[in-house]
């Protein structure tokens, strides 16, 4: 059975970065496509990245394009998400999650294993 745990949040000052890990075990993440959401409080969790298993494409919300880098290490069983210029409106608990999809790929309906979650708090 696949197992996610995210790791890396913090707090970090706006216009800086920090990078996520999606760690996975229990099965090979290469075999998922690996989505990337955010939930910040009061608000639906929204897409942020996704890498795709059957090629690799990568795709990004429009709100973090040019500024979050997602990347795949099939050796560690890792997805990382790393986070530059960081926004205030960037805080939210950020969630990794795995499916089998193939569109749809910033929806969270299209995932069905999620991690727990790691907070990322952008303030001054």
């Amino acid at each position: 059975q696949l197992q996610l745990v995210e790791s890396g949040g913090g707090l970090v000052q706006p216009g800086g970065s920090l990078r996520l890990s999606c760690a996975a075990s229990g099965r090979t993440l290469g075999y998922y496509t690996i989505g990337w959401f955010r939930q910040a409080p009061g608000q639906e969790r929204e897409g942020v990245s996704s890498i795709s298993s059957s090629d690799g494409r990568l795709y990004y919300a429009a709100s973090v394009k040019g500024r979050f880098t997602t990347s795949r290490d099939n050796a560690k069983n890792t997805v990382y998400l790393q986070m530059d210029s960081l926004k205030p409106e960037d805080t939210a608990v950020y969630y990794c999650a795995a499916g089998r999809s193939t569109t749809g790929l910033l929806l969270k309906d299209s995932y069905d294993t999620w991690g727990q979650g790691t907070q990322v708090t952008v303030s001054s």
